[in-house]
């Protein structure tokens, strides 16, 4: 059995994304001893993420054309801890343990469920995004799915999810979607961006600091135009239809107000539907440690830091998408601060705090550029699905601000159930905000939560936190 002391870690970081793995080889390079807990079965997260090991599965080899800057990737999982690496750990809650913290965790690697604990002296939070989501008529068919759901089948498990494909949405990630999409074998019909490109024209001075991206856009470019793959700016996704499964998309043109053109419909052949409008930062464990949040740019919510990734919790550092959504590059310099500052204190290289710097333009860059065009919430009719897992429809959510007078998410779950299913809202949480006129507060409420991962109740009543081991008041 292993002990409590054989467990404690100087440095224990939560995620093992660009950001926490950045993070972990920094304070491991400082001489901190140092953990890393990740859900998943490896290092890498999503933007990295990779087959599991196995005998007659994909291998990674078969999958390298689809990861960007695998270099740095080998790079960061070289510099780990060897023995302190526990993946397929589900983090579901912190606590305080005195002058350290704990992170309780369900031990998911011998196919059941097995509570456990790690201690750390100072905590680095690296949970990284999901996919947003918005609704509209159909999107609840079998074939729809996320952009980033569609990019995992490809990592993970070398999938395509179908043969004939439309990319819609808006953002930069639809392009290494659709091109990765493309060399795996599907024929994509078209990339369908909400945005159009004259909004990159004011933000020429954050786009000239970071070269490298164009580069990066290029080369999904050259892939798309090999493919004759037509890119449509200016376009949106306004229903999908079907009988069992989705058969056909209705797109339409939208203006520059992000409304849509009367009379510009048109219906696309289909088997899958692969939608993205941005990432949600996933806020749940800084949140429950009582975490400073703002609001970014693009209107998520997102922690508070310092210029050392200090979060306003003593000894709590938070890293990458959580502290605004940027990109790899952004949450990797981000990792790398915050390891070295967990470390020891020790001073950050300047070159460090340029970078960021730049990337961060950058990132606020892209937001500007790619919004959720507005007017989506006057597409729908009442029986369109908004919250999949409880299948409430956008007619009891205008009933109840109308009628009941409730206007916030805590209303939309007592009173519909609205974010009360297995996914907690990470779905429907930001539509049902927007619905009810509270984007950013219905967001926060929705993320507040005691238990971030499921688990069973077994598992729980073998590791409920002590008196002693409750998250600090807010």
């Amino acid at each position: 059995m292993t002990s409590k002391s054989e467990r404690t870690f100087d440095v224990l970081v939560v995620g093992a994304g660009p950001a926490g793995l950045a993070a972990a080889t920094s304070a491991t390079r400082a001489g901190a001893r140092t953990a890393i807990v990740d859900a998943g079965v490896g290092p890498g997260g999503q933007y990295w993420r990779h087959p599991a090991p196995s005998e007659h599965g994909v291998s990674a080899a078969e999958v390298a054309h689809l990861h960007h800057d695998l270099a740095t990737y080998r790079r960061l999982v070289a510099g780990l801890p060897a023995a302190a690496r526990f993946f397929q750990h589900h983090v579901w809650t912190i606590t305080r343990d005195g002058d350290g913290f704990v992170v309780h965790v369900v031990d998911r690697t011998g196919g059941g469920e097995q509570a456990a604990e790690l201690r750390g002296r100072r905590l680095i939070l690296a949970p990284g995004a999901y996919d947003r989501q918005i609704p509209f008529p159909g999107w609840d068919l079998p074939g729809v799915m996320t952009a980033g759901g569609v990019q995992a089948l490809l990592k993970g498990h070398g999938v395509v999810a179908g043969q004939r494909v439309l990319v819609a949405g808006t953002g930069p990630f639809l392009l290494p979607v659709a091109a990765g999409l493309a060399e795996s074998g599907a024929s994509v019909v078209g990339v369908h961006e909400a945005a159009s490109p004259l909004a990159w024209l004011g933000e020429l001075g954050a786009v000239i600091r970071n070269v490298s991206k164009l580069g990066e856009g290029a080369g999904y470019a050259r892939v798309l135009a090999r493919h004759r793959i037509p890119v449509r700016t200016g376009s949106v996704v306004v229903s999908a239809h079907g009988a069992e499964a989705v058969e056909r998309v209705t797109t339409m043109r939208v203006d520059h107000t992000g409304r849509v053109v009367p009379g510009s419909e048109r219906t696309i052949a289909v088997d899958v539907l692969a939608v993205g409008w941005g990432f949600t930062p996933q806020l749940e464990l800084p949140l429950a440690l009582g975490c400073e949040t703002r609001v970014d740019v693009d209107g998520s919510l997102v922690c508070e830091v310092d210029d050392e990734q200090r979060s306003s919790v003593e000894g709590v550092f938070v890293a990458g998408e959580a502290c605004g959504v940027g990109g790899a590059a952004l949450a990797t310099v981000e990792g790398e601060i915050a390891g070295t500052v967990a470390a020891g204190d020790s001073p950050v290289a300047p070159r460090l705090r340029r970078s960021r710097a730049a990337l961060r333009r950058f990132a606020q860059a892209m937001h500007r550029s790619h919004p959720v065009p507005p007017g989506w919430v006057d597409r729908l009719s009442d029986d369109t699905t908004v919250c999949r897992c409880e299948e409430v429809p956008f007619g009891a959510l205008r009933s109840m601000q109308q009628d009941l007078v409730g206007h916030d998410g805590r209303s939309a779950k007592m009173l519909t159930r609205a974010g009360m299913g297995y996914c907690q809202a990470r779905t429907c949480g930001y539509a049902v905000g927007c619905i009810l006129g509270q984007e950013v507060s219905g967001t926060s409420g929705f993320a507040q939560r005691p238990v971030s991962s499921p688990l069973t109740l077994g598992a729980l009543a073998t590791s409920c936190p002590t008196e002693n081991d409750s998250p600090p008041a807010e």
